[in-house]
């Protein structure tokens, strides 16, 4: 059954166009009623391709949440949805065997998605996401009805049942020329690359050190992997917005990963086009009230409001300066994003809802800030007119860039250094493989829930398949900069940047040598901070709550 605020939630996912289509398979006596619904974003191509897809001689349909950049190493230009659909209405029509086809299908795909597509002549129904995970796709099976199955982006508001990621190892099947419901997996799904767990030899920590040729050759990796999500976004002025719309947004917290990728778009894009930053800061009852008793005190002078306080306020009007500085031809617009306590409240049970299954209060204070940077509503500051006062702005862009993955690639989190002091190399790579193999699970599905209900699409440049292999195929001490018998967090000597070495942390010291090399050493010298923290979002109801703890009851959603 499809209701209209199901309808409502999958529209707002991609307001362009929104259908719906139902057909019926019969299994002998047993009849399956199948309702398709599918909303669409339209970022490709120069039209939109409405959806579900139907192809009336095979019966088939298709479903698709996606960004195909590649298929079979050719880039796609044109509509991806409609390429990947005529592969498996093709294949639909002449294949010996669809399950072979779908695989093989799915297997030559570059680029993240999520998909349904139904086989009209043969009635089975395939599903799954790509293996990395960077697009949602949720399965539940009726609890008092285990022939009611049910695959969504997002958890229907109106179901009872208990929802679960999708596991990426797999595309899945259900045959239903059967009077059961039964999921299968699909063989020859493509494997991950392995990471190098290689340790290093005898030779000097000199010789171990990022290297500027590496540091060259990431630059190069990751500008090829932005070209793909920043060039030919068709330009939105919704109600006539804006006279200059920006196209293209960065979830920018002013830290490392963030401020590297906007430094690297603007080497792609043209100058003329606008590049919006994205920066979030909430009212946090607690370190207000802290303040508070602060201020109080004798002789203090404390006068920074709440928000500019938020220490990823700080640092991202410092790059967002760093930046207008490094490339004064473009237009950088710093959108400050304040978010008070009672807005907050208000939105609540949206953000547990989107975020469901995930359920804990780490989850809830992650995704509320990604939930309304993604809404991109605040105060504009321009590079462009940088005398003028802040002014209410909401962004076009509709493709947000986001720095995710870098952490696990590259060593980024606290976690990393301790897994070195305790075992060296061997127990980083160890650390460094578990955060990888599992953040589909942990962060990607969730995430796409809460961005792209406004509308908006987030694009993960250090996740492509190319970068990715790239980064896991280096071997740790030319990603990070922990050195046996060296104190961390501070790095050491190093003839690559011989100038304020000291202020260079040895998480992601490649990704700071990089940025080093590109001139904009502030941001190379910019702390890991988690955006719970960075954003104050973390502990917003008290300092007792704990990031594992479950979510309260939210509007009847939680049992």
């Amino acid at each position: 059954m499809f209701f209209a605020k199901d309808a409502d939630t999958l529209g707002r996912r991609g307001p362009d166009a929104l259908g719906t289509h139902q057909i019926t398979a019969l299994a002998g006596s047993t009849a399956w009623y199948l309702t398709f619904a599918s909303s669409v974003l339209a970022l490709r191509g120069d039209q939109i391709h409405a959806q579900p897809v139907i192809d009336e001689p095979t019966g088939s349909v298709f479903c698709w949440n996606g960004e195909a950049w590649l298929f079979d190493g050719n880039k796609i230009s044109a509509n991806d949805t409609k390429d990947i659909s005529t592969h498996l209405f093709l294949a639909a029509a002449n294949a010996q065997s669809m399950g072979e086809a779908v695989s093989e299908i799915l297997g030559k795909i570059a680029g993240p998605y999520a998909f349904v597509f139904y086989d009209g002549k043969s009635s089975q129904l395939y599903f799954g996401r790509d293996d990395l995970g960077r697009r949602s796709l949720l399965i539940s099976q009726d609890n008092d009805n285990s022939n009611q199955l049910t695959i969504s982006s997002v958890a229907p508001s109106t179901s009872t049942s208990a929802f679960c990621e999708v596991d990426t190892t797999s595309i899945y099947s259900v045959d239903l020329t059967q009077p059961e419901l039964t999921i299968q997996t699909l063989p020859s799904r493509t494997l991950l690359p392995c990471i190098n767990r290689s340790l290093p030899g005898s030779g000097s920590l000199q010789e171990n050190m990022p290297s500027a040729h590496t540091g060259q050759h990431l630059i190069d990796q990751l500008k090829h992997s932005l070209v793909y999500r920043v060039e030919q976004i068709p330009t939105y002025t919704p109600h006539g917005q804006g006279t200059d719309p920006s196209r293209v947004a960065i979830l920018f917290s002013g830290g490392l990963d963030c401020t590297l990728l906007a430094r690297l778009t603007h080497d792609i894009l043209p100058h003329d086009q606008p590049i919006d930053l994205l920066n979030v800061a909430f009212e946090n009852p607690r370190v207000v009230s802290a303040r508070a008793a602060e201020k109080s005190k004798p002789g203090a002078t404390t006068t920074t409001n709440t928000y500019e306080a938020c220490p990823d306020r700080i640092t991202g009007r410092s790059s967002f300066m760093e930046l207008s500085t490094a490339c004064p031809e473009r237009t950088w617009r710093f959108v400050a994003i304040n978010i008070p306590y009672e807005e907050f409240l208000k939105h609540r049970s949206t953000v547990v809802h989107l975020m469901h299954p995930h359920n804990t209060e780490m989850d809830l204070s992650i995704t509320a800030a990604l939930y309304f940077a993604a809404r991109g509503q605040g105060c504009v500051t321009s590079s462009a007119h940088a005398s003028t006062e802040a002014q209410p702005y909401t962004t076009t862009a509709r493709a947000l860039l986001s720095g995710l993955g870098a952490d696990e690639l590259f060593g980024g989190y606290a976690r990393h250094a301790a897994a070195f002091t305790r075992g060296g190399y061997e127990a980083l790579n160890d650390e460094l493989e578990l955060d990888f193999t599992r953040i589909g699970k942990r962060n990607l599905g969730r995430d796409d829930r809460v961005i792209a209900h406004w509308g908006r699409e987030t694009r993960y440049p250090f996740l492509d398949e190319t970068f990715v292999s790239f980064a896991l195929g280096l071997p740790a001490w030319e990603k990070c900069g922990f050195r046996p018998g060296k104190a961390t967090p501070k790095h050491f000597e190093t003839t690559i940047v011989p100038e304020r070495a000291e202020e260079l942390h040895p998480e992601k010291m490649l990704l700071r040598c990089a940025m080093w090399q590109l001139g904009m050493k502030g941001a190379a010298a910019e702390k890991k901070r988690a955006i719970q923290f960075g954003a104050r979002t973390a502990k917003m109801h008290g300092g007792r709550t704990k990031g594992t703890d479950i979510v309260t009851k939210v509007d009847g959603f939680w049992e």
